[in-house]
């Protein structure tokens, strides 16, 4: 492994296995998530029933898919910067940051993207195990987390996943360079989390919202932490517009990464350590 990336990557399987011995954490998360998706698949189905098939963008079998895949990655959205950097402002601990003889910003970047993916693998292979394998064999089908559209669409599902985890964490890098800068990260937090249920796709569908937004809530960026993989692994997106949603995530990625360097590089001369 080359000399540049071994510091990082030992910082990510670190930051993964210690997430990971969390189990009564991500089985209550698991529960809770069970439950809340329960509750939105049988108000999915009211809804579909009182409406007629030729008003709604996408098939109820395909929301109740979209519903348990947000349940599953439910973690994989940026909904608060990491609690460890956070801690660390609050400490002053952040100076020992400062003494490390690498690039700050992509040892946050991998330890966000660790704590992310470690919290959602547990979950998502539960919420898979249960809505996915247990719900068609208790004669829940109707109910069930539906197999991908196709192999194509599964694939690449797969890669705009792995674009999520990347996006996700150029957010939270956002949020940790904003708690170094305030020193108190829970109003940004609150802000954020209001943003992501209402366009991320969490709250509702975003093919359910009025047409004259539809191209808004595509091109916006909370699209791409839940949105569009979703949309492609159901057949929501293909072709051009899957090629479209993936260029969007990579777009918003670049575009997070930009602006977090210039202003981690900014705030960071000008740290002003607290505690001690």
């Amino acid at each position: 492994m080359n000399e540049a990336i071994r510091p990082y990557a030992a910082a990510f399987a670190a930051r993964f296995q210690l997430m990971l011995q969390y189990r009564a954490a991500a089985l209550a998360g698991f529960a809770t998530q069970c439950w809340w998706g329960g509750i939105k698949v049988m108000v999915y189905a009211a809804f579909f029933a009182n409406a007629a098939a030729s008003d709604t963008p996408i098939t109820l079998s395909q929301v109740i898919t979209y519903t348990w895949l947000a349940q599953a990655f439910l973690v994989l959205s940026p909904w608060s910067g990491d609690p460890e950097i956070s801690q660390a402002v609050r400490t002053g601990a952040i100076g020992y940051e400062r003494l490390r003889p690498i690039d700050t910003y992509n040892w946050w970047f991998v330890r966000a993207a660790a704590w992310m993916t470690a919290r959602a693998l547990p979950r998502a292979l539960l919420m898979l195990a249960v809505a996915g394998v247990a719900f068609p064999l208790l004669g829940l089908e109707a109910w069930s987390w539906r197999p991908p559209a196709d192999a194509v669409a599964f694939g690449l599902f797969a890669l705009s996943m792995l674009l999520v985890v990347l996006v996700s964490s150029a957010f939270v890098m956002l949020l940790n360079i904003s708690a170094v800068v305030t020193m108190d990260e829970r109003g940004v937090n609150t802000l954020v989390a209001s943003l992501i249920i209402a366009l991320s796709g969490n709250l509702l569908p975003l093919a359910l919202y009025p047409d004259w937004m539809q191209t808004f809530l595509l091109v916006q960026p909370f699209a791409s932490f839940l949105d569009i993989p979703f949309r492609i692994y159901f057949g929501g997106l293909t072709g051009w517009g899957a090629a479209t949603g993936l260029a969007l995530q990579a777009f918003w990625t670049l575009v997070m990464i930009a602006i977090g360097r210039a202003w981690m590089t900014r705030v960071m001369t000008r740290l002003q350590m607290q505690g001690g």
